[in-house]
């Protein structure tokens, strides 16, 4: 939750940098759709459905079964990038990957285009951040509900 919170504490100023531009109607429907599209994709179906209780289930796995070297990287160990089956381990660091060519381009568009795709991706980690949270809170109150697939090594 700290490295999607210091995601969204250094994208908000670029979204709020918005305010300085008189926006076209073309604009504002785009930063709607931004807004929308990333808030489903990737605040919905990434975090929401696969991310975060995913995380979660790691983290509480990790706190049921603690090894030294897991817990000193714990961040790490709950995204799946190490004690993972090998489909885990590809995906997690595909996916990073992907995470990072995509800031990379969008570091190279000009205001007000960054913050519109800024203020979507604020959107999609605050939901993230959101589904964290909630799927803590379910497993702190119903720790027999069943968990998702964890995806550790055999």
């Amino acid at each position: 939750m700290l490295l999607l919170g210091f995601a969204v504490f250094r994208l908000v100023p670029m979204a709020f940098e918005l305010k300085a531009f008189e926006l076209t109607q073309l604009q504002w429907v785009l930063l709607s759709v931004s807004v929308l599209c990333m808030a489903y994709a990737e605040g919905y179906r990434g975090f929401h459905r696969a991310f975060a209780p995913r995380v979660v289930a790691r983290a509480s796995y990790l706190s049921a079964h603690p090894r030294p070297l897991h817990i000193l990287f714990a961040p790490v160990f709950c995204m799946g990038y190490i004690h993972a089956t090998r489909r885990r381990q590809l995906t997690s660091f595909g996916v990073t990957t992907m995470i990072v060519c995509f800031v990379l381009i969008v570091r190279l568009l000009p205001q007000p285009w960054r913050g519109i795709v800024d203020a979507g991706v604020v959107t999609g980690l605050a939901f993230g951040i959101a589904s964290i949270a909630y799927f803590l809170l379910q497993g702190l109150l119903f720790p027999e509900r069943p968990q998702v697939a964890i995806d550790l090594p055999e």
